[in-house]
């Protein structure tokens, strides 16, 4: 090989690799329009129980990319915030990065522990209200996770994914019978595109409420928060990330499972 053709060569990789490290870059750093103040990590929403006392109705978001659990202006993160305002006890909505994915099945498990004995008992098991929501890569660790509570024998009231990207190893695409409703928002177009249709693995046990497109083509959505290489590189999968309409959709399906209450009224 001679001196020109290695140059030539080794500009060709460094494209690549600048171009690779520019989308894991918006993995990690993407940013939404509206901003909520940041929740507080860990149990500062758990309802203290007593022997006697029932588990709380549990909401789980995860965040997509490399994001972190607590980022204040990101959509999973404002709706966990709009239900904690809302239902100030008896539910516990707290969010996740989508790595955490253990994380959040043993915190789920530890609240669904009513009696605080250290073991779940059949009675707690399906006595359990847990809904689990993400975008992206934590559209796609939330089906990961309801497979997980599967296993468990723990039902799940409700997944919902928007623009879900399948992780290594994972199918974002079946949805485990334990899930009763299950519902997936997404857009076709774009170098990141969302899964385009999920279905049961059970239809007998789980409703799909819909495979829902959204065209930013038709409809473009600009999200000036956002950096410009994420506007730029992954425009579409970040228009549907920082749209408040399927946003507003996500929480009034979160909402619907959730138990009557008075600030139920102002929400979407």
């Amino acid at each position: 090989m001679n001196e020109l053709s290695y140059r030539r060569r080794r500009g060709s990789i460094r494209v690549f690799i600048y171009s690779f490290v520019a989308i894991w870059c918006f993995l990690g750093t993407a940013r939404l329009a509206q901003g909520q103040p940041p929740p507080r990590e860990g149990r500062d929403t758990a309802v203290p129980a007593s022997p006697a006392a029932s588990s709380p109705v549990i909401v789980i978001g995860f965040l997509g990319g490399m994001i972190r659990h607590d980022d204040p202006v990101h959509s999973v993160v404002q709706v966990a915030a709009s239900l904690r305002k809302a239902y100030p006890s008896g539910v516990d909505v707290e969010t996740f990065e989508n790595s955490r994915g253990e994380n959040a099945r043993k915190r789920i498990l530890s609240l669904l522990d009513a009696n605080r004995d250290g073991r779940l008992s059949p009675s707690e098991k399906q006595n359990a209200r847990v809904i689990l929501y993400g975008h992206s890569w934590g559209a796609s660790e939330a089906i990961a996770v309801a497979r997980e509570l599967d296993d468990d024998d723990i039902p799940v009231l409700l997944t919902i994914q928007v623009d879900s990207v399948s992780k290594p190893l994972q199918n974002d695409a079946v949805i485990p019978e334990n899930v009763a409703r299950a519902a997936n928002f997404y857009q076709p177009d774009g170098f990141i595109h969302g899964q385009s249709a999920i279905r049961a693995a059970d239809p007998a046990h789980t409703k799909i409420i819909g495979n829902f497109r959204f065209d930013y083509k038709a409809r473009p959505f600009t999200c000036y928060e956002y950096p410009w290489y994420s506007r730029i590189l992954v425009k579409t999968h970040t228009q549907i990330e920082c749209d408040p309409i399927v946003w507003n959709q996500v929480e009034a399906l979160i909402r619907s499972d959730l138990p009557p209450t008075t600030a139920n009224s102002s929400g979407p």
